[in-house]
Order: structure tokens, then C-alpha cells, then sequence
């Protein structure tokens, strides 16, 4: 998908509605920033071109559910480094400190998807009606009670997820997408998912 062509309507979602994968070449093409004085633009698969990654698409930095995720993904990063897979972030959106605020939670590098397409291809927003789910309001006892606070800066009804993407074109080994508010993905099945990464071996290495 070029810069030119139109994005994909974004969607209010009923209460049980699927969301739409992503392809391997959709998520390759995404133009992503580095957040630097002087930020660089550069596609998303040089992120796991190499040794794959793991990678979170944060709904709001300075929500609590999602800080409550970052954290548990962080809880990974030992045993991450010991398979060689990174752990990255994608944010959609710069506002005030929130990102600097989100780093004690997350212990990976974190870039600007501003085109927000790691949030489609199908962008899927939930409006006010999501409070009145019980597994919302279920997700924020957990959360509560985990001692992890926020606020309401930003944008936070465009929902998020989690990839893990083999290097090369192994492909997307997992993808969690939110469902509701706080639907975190689980720690174990993103471990099960790096641990099926293949890491590329270069031409040297072959000789």
C-alpha cells in the first residue's frame, strides 16, 4: 500500500466483531519515525528483517491498561535477549511527556506509526459503549489493583495489539488484537512465538 492510496475506513465495533489480520507485506511498507531531535523515517520490516521481533501497537501511552501490558511484555525482555528477539513499540501519536512517561513501563525502543497503520488494516475504534462491559470493567479492577495508574491524554479509542514477526518472509507468528479495552495479550503465547523465530542467517555465515 502506497502513501497515495486511501486508508481503510475506520470501524465502531459491535460487541463481537472479528478483527482483520494483517498481511506480512501490509505491515513491511509502514512508515514508521524514530522519536529523536532528528527523527528518521524508515520502513517497519527493518525492525525484523534479521532476528524478528516482538511488537506492541500501544492504544495510549498514558493509559493504565495499556501501561499494565507494556509492563507484562517487558517482564519477557531477559528471556527475549536470550533468543535475540528485540522488543519494540509503535505509538500513534506524540503528546507533551506521554511517551517519556511510558518509558518506565516499557523496556524497549518506541517509534510513531503517524499514518496509524499498525492499528489496521481495518482501524477499529470503541466508543463510550465499551464501558459497559463487564470484561472492561473487569480489565480495570486488574490493573487497579496491579497499582498502575495514568490519564486521560491523547487519543485512546483506536485499538491496539501485539505482533511477534519471524525475519525474512517467515511471516506473523502472532497477532493479539485488542478487543476491548485492557484485552492484554498473554505473556506465555508471545514467548511460544519467539521462540519459533528463525533468525536469518547471513551469506558469511553460510561460507
Amino acid at each position: 500500500m502506497s502513501e497515495s492510496e486511501p486508508y481503510r475506513e475506520e470501524v465502531v465495533l459491535p460487541f463481537n466483531s472479528e478483527p482483520q489480520e494483517a498481511a506480512l507485506e501490509y505491515l513491511e511498507d509502514i512508515d514508521l519515525k524514530t522519536l529523536e531531535k532528528e527523527p528518521r523515517t524508515f520502513k517497519a520490516k527493518e525492525l525484523w528483517e534479521k532476528n524478528g521481533a516482538v511488537i506492541m501497537a500501544v492504544r495510549r501511552p498514558g493509559c493504565f491498561l495499556c501501561r499494565e501490558e507494556a509492563a507484562d511484555l517487558s517482564s519477557l525482555k531477559p528471556r527475549l535477549d536470550e533468543l535475540g528477539v528485540p522488543l519494540y513499540a509503535v505509538v500513534k501519536e506524540q503528546v507533551r511527556t506521554e511517551v517519556r512517561d511510558f518509558q518506565p513501563y516499557f523496556k524497549g525502543e518506541i517509534f510513531l506509526d503517524k499514518q496509524k497503520k499498525f492499528y489496521g488494516p481495518q482501524r477499529r475504534k470503541m466508543m463510550f459503549m465499551g464501558f459497559v462491559r463487564l470484561g472492561v470493567w473487569y480489565n480495570f479492577f486488574r490493573a487497579w489493583s496491579g497499582g498502575f495508574s495514568g490519564n486521560l491524554e491523547g487519543e485512546g479509542f483506536i485499538l491496539g495489539g501485539v505482533f511477534v514477526v519471524g525475519p525474512g518472509k517467515q511471516g506473523i507468528l502472532l497477532e493479539h488484537r485488542e478487543k476491548e479495552f485492557g484485552d492484554k495479550v498473554n505473556p506465555d503465547s508471545v514467548l511460544e512465538a519467539a521462540r519459533r523465530i528463525k533468525p536469518q542467517t547471513s551469506v558469511s555465515e553460510k561460507k
